[in-house]
């Protein structure tokens, strides 16, 4: 290993700590005893890091962009869990499936429709979660609660995951909307995932929160957070 390598070895060690001590206080606030789990998210940052991440004991690690992280799965293979996490057009469902293991970002019916084809496709079983919309803007993604559209309907997209042969339907994902206060949009986050429950009592899963706003996603019942610039830095954008 090079001193280069040490040394942002020890920044992301010391970014980690921070990270999970930030973590395990809105825990202990929030009086949960449940455990947190920390979802890396390494867009725009080089796979030495996700390798790095991976040494300091980092096992879930999310990308956004499929043409980014499918060379660095390849890479780094089986020693993390990759989740995808930005917004996914259909064609590139089929790529997405090779390797993520949980995607968290399906919104439509149509979209699990060409997810479980290409997982199928490649003899894998996926982990998918909803992404749910606190804002109803249609270009920031997510499905939408209590709407009877039968694609972008959260009820429509969580039956046709629920249906589907390579998926598993595991739980909700969100992002709180531009300007909105955390709390009032991860309380409705909270409230719609209680509600949802009902019909899918083993979708536990609620992904949200990132660097600004963890504390927040915690307090309100988030079981993943996805963090980002708190844990890797100033950004390091690939070439």
């Amino acid at each position: 290993m090079t001193a280069v390598d040490d040394t942002r070895r020890a920044e992301l060690a010391a970014n980690l700590a921070r990270v999970r001590a930030r973590i395990d206080a809105a825990r202990s606030a929030a009086a949960r005893t449940d455990e947190v789990t920390l979802v890396a998210v390494t867009k725009t940052y080089p796979a030495s890091d996700v390798a790095l991440l991976a040494d300091l004991g980092v096992a879930d690690v999310g990308e956004n962009k499929d043409q980014e992280a499918a060379p660095k799965a390849a890479g780094i293979g089986g020693r993390v869990r990759w989740h995808f996490v930005g917004q996914l057009q259909r064609n590139k469902a089929k790529s997405v499936s090779a390797y993520a293991d949980v995607v968290q970002s399906v919104d439509s019916v149509r979209l699990a429709a060409a997810l479980d084809r290409g997982a199928a496709g490649h003899g894998r079983v996926l982990d998918v979660l909803i992404q749910v919309s606190l804002d109803g803007d249609p270009a920031r993604g997510g499905a939408l609660p209590g709407s009877a559209d039968p694609d972008r309907g959260l009820g429509a997209a969580a039956a046709a995951v629920a249906g589907a042969s390579a998926l598993r339907l595991a739980g909700l994902m969100a992002v709180a909307p531009l300007g909105a206060e955390a709390d009032d949009a991860f309380a409705r986050l909270a409230a719609i995932a209680a509600d949802f429950r009902v019909d899918h009592p083993t979708a536990t899963v609620l992904s949200a929160g990132m660097s600004d706003d963890l504390e927040s996603a915690v307090s309100h019942g988030a079981t993943h957070v996805r963090i980002g610039s708190a844990l890797l830095g100033k950004r390091h954008y690939l070439g």
